[in-house]
């Protein structure tokens, strides 16, 4: 035990004289570079980077580029730190107030946050109520490092964690700490950590493998995009550990290739840990070795199962297999293999770090820690946010969301992608966990939210996911290959006002059938969003199958468009959008809608300014 102690004594070493470099030390300016792309934060970065230049504040001021820092709503995102003043819808022509005010120690006022649940602006993150209500363990690097530079991640506490399990713990000991710690499989299924890890250890047969599933294929989920993109290293630590405890020697990062700045930064995070002995043989001088692969997936949702993803490594069509045996006795190649995803490997720095106790202390008494959730649809304040379990739907909506927009009311959460539910509005104030979801049939999975408010159709949300799921089945199982179709022949022909008595009966038993007999997860939960649209919302069913109604207005073949000619203003501009020439009247005169010719797409509803265009 004492020789690995001191064989880490060099890690430590290297950390304090990172620590101690000037760049260290200078007030940074840190942007999103990963999704804040999409909203121009190249353009901001470059005319920062020429604004530095412009006024000599290069020895004064760092400029740092990183992953997303959460709120995606209002980027591209500035914080000053360690000031923790906060910028948000960051432009390029702003860069050369925001480096001057920051070299005199000012704030640019109009770019501090404003929002609905503010009197006046707010100066500083944290407090921000998006972030406020938030507890950042998994997080707590993303928008404060440059996920390309190891040095910014060892300058945090990066690869503490490694050394505390290599110099004072034993590869039980630190299974024995992720047991302790409560943590639960954060990829949907939430099968205890540590057990896991234990069950593989235990394993007879050599080499064992240790896979990283970054195959995130929920419609609307960017969870481990986030951390992949935004914190690295802590993906690979994460790993390290695990190898450790379980006794592998390779391993593989599985990430789709539609991620291509996280293959990018997974890439550079991989050489710089092996240029630094922290991947490769002998790890610290420790005699663990580990060696790392990245495999780039083709985006088939069904990877997202551990034996379809192990095909898939293997070369083979990502097809799922029977089990037993599981991939912790018979995996890889046919040796024992642990699979955990990416938030899994990414809190395991922060139990050993803190501490079982300290890190079991968040959350509630059988659901541990945080999670992570792309937060989506109709709410305000869009983007990603870790809660503590047991938080409740309308401290996440409300608290951290902002609530929907003005005007509409909140009706359910989709919760858990493809796979999972609806939480409807009588069950806002339920506790998020594993447990409280399953028993109003939604479930955690990887930690999709979709806001939903009164203008959703339920009866084309269930249809939308089951034609996401349909399409994605392997088609190797009867069950999920043609269950699911069927199930789809009939959620299709309601929505199209063709529905008849005992359609929604006949969607249950099939949905039924297919949950209990599917060989995998992906058939097992696809039912999971027509079963839950159907216990809450079943009304809305009836409407569409006995009064050839669409309650939400949303069904195009069940909804009619007219003009009210009392509130026309003959203004063209319905005329002018509509896609079928549907609409007739010159100026000054009162518009029609032709019905025959009509699609029913909305065009014209949406951009009426007064209000003219009916529904029906």
């Amino acid at each position: 035990m004492m020789e690995r102690r001191r064989s880490t004594d060099g890690l430590w070493t290297l950390k304090e004289q990172v620590r101690a470099r000037p760049e260290q030390q200078r007030v940074t300016l840190s942007v999103c570079n990963t999704g804040c792309r999409a909203l121009g934060s190249v353009e901001v970065l470059a005319a920062l980077e020429e604004e530095v230049r412009k006024q000599h504040a290069g020895h004064s001021l760092r400029l740092q580029r990183t992953g997303c820092h959460g709120f995606c709503e209002v980027g591209p995102l500035l914080v000053v730190r360690p000031q923790g003043v906060l910028y948000v819808r960051v432009a390029p022509k702003d860069a050369a107030d925001i480096v001057a005010a920051t070299l005199k120690g000012e704030v640019v006022e109009r770019l501090l946050y404003t929002g609905p649940d503010t009197e006046q602006p707010i100066v500083h993150e944290h407090d921000v109520p998006f972030y406020k209500h938030q507890t950042r363990l998994v997080f707590r690097h993303c928008g404060r490092i440059d996920p390309e530079s190891i040095d910014d991640y060892l300058a945090a506490d990066g690869y503490e964690a490694l050394a505390k399990a290599l110099g004072d713990m034993t590869p039980q000991q630190v299974i024995d700490e992720v047991l302790a710690s409560g943590l639960r499989g954060r990829g949907g299924a939430g099968f205890p950590t540590g057990r896991k890890w234990q069950f593989c250890r235990e394993a007879p047969g050599q080499p064992k493998y240790l896979i990283c599933n970054a195959d995130e294929g929920d419609p609307g989920a960017f969870m481990d995009r986030g951390v992949c993109e935004g914190d690295p290293h802590a993906v690979i630590e994460g790993m390290l550990i695990a190898a450790y405890a379980i006794g592998a020697t390779h391993g593989y990062l599985y990430v789709r290739a539609e991620y291509p700045i996280a293959v990018q930064h997974l890439k550079r995070a991989m050489a710089d840990a092996e240029a630094l002995g922290l991947l490769g043989d002998n790890i610290l001088g420790t005699g663990l070795s580990f060696h790392l692969k990245l495999k780039q997936g083709a985006g088939a949702f069904v990877c997202g199962e551990e034996t379809a993803l192990i095909a898939s490594i293997e070369g083979q069509r990502g097809m799922p297999r029977s089990r037993p045996p599981f991939p912790a006795q018979s995996g890889l190649f046919g040796k024992p293999t642990n699979i955990n995803n990416v938030e899994t490997f990414a809190n395991v720095p922060v139990i050993l770090q803190r501490g079982a106790a300290a890190y079991a202390a968040v959350g509630t008494e059988r659901s541990k820690g945080t999670k992570i959730f792309a937060l989506a649809g109709k709410v305000r304040n869009t983007g990603l946010v870790e809660i503590p379990m047991g938080a409740t739907l309308r401290q996440v909506v409300f608290g951290i969301g902002g609530g929907v927009p003005e005007g509409r009311a909140f009706k359910a959460a989709q919760m858990g992608g493809p796979s999972g539910g609806c939480v409807p509005a009588e069950h806002l104030d339920l506790p998020i966990d594993y447990d409280s979801l399953q028993d109003v049939g939604a479930i955690m999975g990887s930690g999709g939210l979709v806001v939903l408010d009164d203008t959703t159709c339920m009866v084309d949300l269930a249809s939308y996911f089951l034609q996401f799921v349909q399409s994605e089945s392997c088609g190797k199982c009867v069950p999920c290959r043609v269950g699911t179709r069927r199930m789809l022949e009939i959620l299709t022909r309601i929505g199209r006002g063709d529905g008849k008595e005992g359609d929604v009966e006949t969607l249950v038993e099939l949905g039924q059938s297919v949950k209990a007999a599917s060989l995998c997860g992906l058939g097992q939960t696809a039912p999971n969003p027509v079963l839950s649209t159907i216990r809450y919302f079943r009304d809305e069913y009836d409407a569409h199958i006995r009064d050839k109604r669409c309650p939400a207005r949303t069904c195009r073949h069940l909804v009619t468009y007219s003009i009210d000619a009392e509130k026309c203003i003959a203004c063209g501009q319905c005329k002018r959008v509509c896609p079928a020439k549907a609409i007739e009247g010159e100026k000054k005169v009162e518009h029609v809608i032709v019905q025959d010719r009509c699609v029913s797409c909305g065009a014209c509803f949406d951009v009426c300014p007064v209000d003219a265009v009916v529904v029906a």
